[in-house]
């Protein structure tokens, strides 16, 4: 049903022993972002947590999770196909740039050959042609943010999680990759989830805003 399409959050709460951390009902379309505020220590990524099946069970969670109308609470973690993005890039070291993206790549896709030529696609795609075969130690910040962001959507996921991704970047390239990230979501036609306590992102992701207090603890 169209109203099924995108994020449904139902009554969503998380609980760490008798205090409420997150309490949130809400619909996100697919391309929208919403963005849940707090300043460090509020709770917020346990949101993402719970979302992408990684929750810790100190922590006490309810509500209904649906992307498309699939629910998943009802999935394991790796069933849920939640795609994230965390404030460090999280290339794997031993891996060329180009096999950090291929190792994403759904096993469904065969040959070495036709993964490595969407990877190098994927590096073309956001301006890193070229550079496949790199270390990713030589890469900039923002170009390892392009490189993990590739990882994320060539996964297929069916959502996309953000745990403040943009803040380790100065403030220029903050801006660049907060714009390419919300395109290429967009242009995928993801549900995104944006944790953040820099108002500025949420003015960037140009969605609806939850926030929760600062009396929590991630």
């Amino acid at each position: 049903m169209d109203d099924e399409r995108g994020l449904v959050l139902e009554r969503v709460r998380i609980a760490l022993g008798d205090r409420e951390l997150v309490a949130v009902s809400a619909r996100v379309g697919r391309g929208e972002t919403l963005t849940v505020m707090g300043p460090s220590g509020s709770g917020k990524s346990t949101l993402l947590a719970y979302l992408g099946g990684f929750l810790d069970p100190a922590f006490n969670a309810s509500g209904a999770v649906r992307v498309d109308g699939v629910d998943l609470t009802a999935l394991e973690a790796e069933q849920r196909r939640a795609g994230i993005l965390f404030q460090d890039p999280l290339l794997f070291p031993h891996l060329s740039v180009a096999d950090n993206i291929a190792i994403a790549i759904p096993q469904a896709v065969r040959g070495r050959s036709k993964r490595r030529d969407l990877a190098e696609a994927a590096l073309d795609d956001v301006g890193l042609a070229g550079y496949g075969d790199s270390d990713p130690d030589t890469l900039s910040g923002g170009q390892k943010a392009r490189v993990a962001l590739q990882r994320v959507l060539l996964s297929q996921p069916r959502l996309l999680l953000l745990d403040e991704p943009f803040s380790k970047l100065d403030a220029g390239l903050r801006e660049q990759t907060r714009q390419m990230v919300f395109a290429k979501a967009r242009e995928a036609g993801l549900p995104v989830v944006l944790v953040t306590h820099d108002e500025a992102d949420a003015e960037a992701a140009a969605g609806s805003v939850h926030k929760v207090g600062d009396h929590e603890q991630d």
